[in-house]
């Protein structure tokens, strides 16, 4: 398969767009975990303290497989650019493998979200099943 200059060109917009994602979620837990207060820790706080580890691991993951995927695409236009079609080529599906693990990255973090959101939420008396029932 040939690959032109203008395909990996095609990422820059796209990956440049998930490492702004991925820095905002980053910017916000760290807010949400400079707000915990270490005198009020109790069972809920320290899983979610848990959950947020497990988060910004995850975040930093993603970053680094966005940026490495970045590179590689910047590489890649290099290569191909210098008429290394080959090279440019195989550069090109490595920076994509790149970017699937990252997004693969991003949807394990959501998911551990969207657990940290169920456990915050067990603390509130309605039951959203019996609710729905009723109606």
């Amino acid at each position: 398969m040939i690959i032109t200059l203008t395909t990996p060109a095609m990422l820059f917009p796209a990956v440049s767009l998930l490492l702004l994602a991925y820095t905002n979620r980053f910017v916000t837990l760290a807010s949400i975990i400079r707000n915990f207060d270490p005198k009020l820790e109790d069972a809920n706080i320290t899983e979610q303290i848990t959950n947020l580890r497990k988060r910004i691991y995850l975040i930093r993951r993603m970053q680094e497989a966005g940026v490495i995927s970045f590179f590689l695409c910047v590489l890649s236009m290099m290569a191909i650019y210098l008429e290394y079609q080959q090279i440019g080529s195989y550069i090109f599906g490595a920076s994509l493998v790149c970017l699937m693990y990252s997004l693969y990255l991003s949807v394990r973090e959501i998911t551990i979200s969207c657990d940290a959101l169920e456990l915050h939420l067990q603390h509130f008396s309605t039951n959203f099943k019996q609710r729905n029932r009723k109606k």
